[in-house]
């Protein structure tokens, strides 16, 4: 995979390439996929699910929306750190054709402010309820309709494949969706590949499909645009994909974890320390003990554990671009970072306290019921 292929600013349902060199740098057209995402109804729903716990009262809980902002403002300094190095190592691409570091920056901004904007209410709870709908409920009848992929896509309902259908179905007067660049469409799949057949494995673009069939032809279109590697079943990610996963990695770890802290689910004077041992090389001793409240001092440790995971992240990638282009690298890039058992002890923790807390299960229960009412209505 090259950079320049990766770059391209075609727009869904355009007829002809738009040239970077020529954009507008007043209103760069990988901003304009920003700003459309922004402006959609299918972002704004987002306001109305919650990140954690369903229905929460309380104002500091995170919504998918205010969940999705902030994985995008990580995924904007990723993406522009990334950049910097990339336009030092490969000079042609400012040289010549006019891109900057910001660039990256909106590309992964742009996708990873989408990345949940697929999902069902009830989180992952809501994607099983969809699947088992038709996998053993009243929806099993149309497996005698549809061929076998179609109807894996039910059975193994993905909101990453629903994200994709929003973001690129035509509809009459609006060819292409909302008509996003190729690049940001492209970041966006984190899984290039089908529902069917399933073949698990060790490469974390295995780990779930990213289109529907219906959108088949249009996922394949995109990525050869992009110059994707074909591997087994499907294709290679998009290189900034990494960083979107890494956005969303590191958001969820740090942010879910303040919320349980702030909910009183996870013990404060346990959970701090957690976050102490990620940040023990930048914090300062002086400025954290003057802090006398639970919010203020979660928040100076969330806001230094961030800043600490996304330069680890910006380093892995970069150390290991090469193999990223070439289709050779198959995790996660905080599963190479030297934090990977703080990190892992803070989900431990997170999945045991919050997650699998009283208060999410009895909700998931709740909206088990209610997807399945409202499926047998819509259907």
């Amino acid at each position: 995979m090259n950079w320049y292929n990766l770059l391209k600013l075609r727009r869904l349902g355009d007829s002809k390439d738009r040239p970077r060199i020529i954009q507008d740098d007043t209103r760069l057209g990988f901003e304009v996929d920003y700003d459309r995402i922004i402006f959609s109804s299918a972002f704004r729903s987002l306001q109305d699910k919650t990140q954690i716990i369903p229905f929460s009262k309380t104002d500091f809980v995170h919504t998918r929306l205010t969940h999705s902002l902030e994985v995008s403002v990580v995924g904007r300094s990723l993406g522009r750190m990334a950049g910097k190095n990339i336009l030092v190592k490969h000079s042609h691409l400012s040289k010549d054709l006019g891109y900057k570091i910001n660039d990256f920056g909106a590309i992964v901004a742009a996708a990873a402010l989408s990345h949940d904007i697929g999902n069902p209410p009830f989180g992952h709870s809501g994607e099983k309820s969809i699947g088992q709908y038709f996998m053993s409920g009243p929806g099993k009848k149309f497996g005698e309709i549809l061929n076998d992929k179609e109807f894996q896509d039910l059975c193994d309902f993905e909101g990453n494949a629903n994200g994709f259908k929003i973001l690129t179905q035509s509809r009459p007067g609006r060819e292409g969706g909302l008509r996003l660049s190729y690049a940001t469409l492209g970041t966006f799949v984190k899984y290039p590949k089908e529902s069917h057949p399933v073949k698990p494995s060790s490469n974390i673009s295995d780990k779930k499909y990213g289109f529907f069939q219906n959108e088949k032809n249009t996922y394949v279109d995109i990525a050869n645009e992009l110059g994707l590697l074909k591997d087994d079943g499907g294709y290679n990610r998009h290189p900034l994909t990494f960083l979107v996963e890494a956005a969303d990695d590191i958001c969820y770890t740090i942010i879910d974890f303040e919320d349980g802290i702030n909910l009183g689910l996870v013990q404060e004077d346990y959970a701090l320390e957690y976050l102490i041992n990620l940040v023990r090389d930048s914090i300062n001793t002086e400025k954290y003990n003057a802090l006398n409240n639970t919010i203020d001092r979660v928040s100076y440790l969330r806001a230094l554990s961030i800043n600490t995971l996304i330069n680890e992240a910006v380093q892995i990638f970069i150390e290991n671009e090469d193999d990223i282009l070439s289709g050779n690298f198959h995790v996660s890039l905080l599963k190479k970072s030297k934090y990977k058992s703080q990190i892992s002890d803070i989900i431990k923790i997170s999945i045991e306290k919050i997650y699998e807390s009283k208060e999410v299960i009895e909700k998931e229960v709740a909206g088990y019921n209610i997807i399945n009412k409202l499926l047998d209505t819509f259907i």
